[in-house]
């Protein structure tokens, strides 16, 4: 070994999000293993939209800068920032915007079963 790697994970170093109409929003994976699972940040920009899609894996969305709002299946926009999470399960339908500049950490894996228990949860 001996020599000491670093990663960047700003946002010039972050890919579009060009699918579900979104805008102003870039993704940078921070990691995938040989089962599907990744984690990764989004940025998104200020009035920034993820549009709305089906999660395809389940879905851990965490707030890590910024604040904004995420929409399930209603029509009710819940409000998140930072210290934040929202879980989603394969297949919940979802929409995500911002109203600052935010950074998000999402972590997906396809066969992972959460235990939501380890989570202080709000329901809406």
């Amino acid at each position: 070994m001996g020599n000491l790697a670093t990663i960047k994970f700003t946002k010039d170093k972050a890919k579009p999000v060009l699918n579900y109409n979104s805008i102003f929003t870039a993704y940078n994976k921070v990691i995938k293993t040989e089962t599907p699972t990744n984690f990764g940040f989004m940025y998104v920009e200020a009035n920034g939209l993820v549009g709305r899609h089906e999660a395809p894996v389940p879905r851990l969305f965490i707030v890590i800068e910024g604040e904004g709002w995420v929409q399930g299946e209603s029509d009710e926009k819940v409000k998140m920032q930072k210290g934040e999470a929202v879980f989603w399960e394969k297949g919940e339908s979802h929409v995500c915007g911002s109203q600052k500049v935010s950074l998000l950490l999402l972590y997906n894996q396809q066969s992972y079963k959460y235990n939501m228990d380890h989570f202080i949860l709000d329901y809406y």
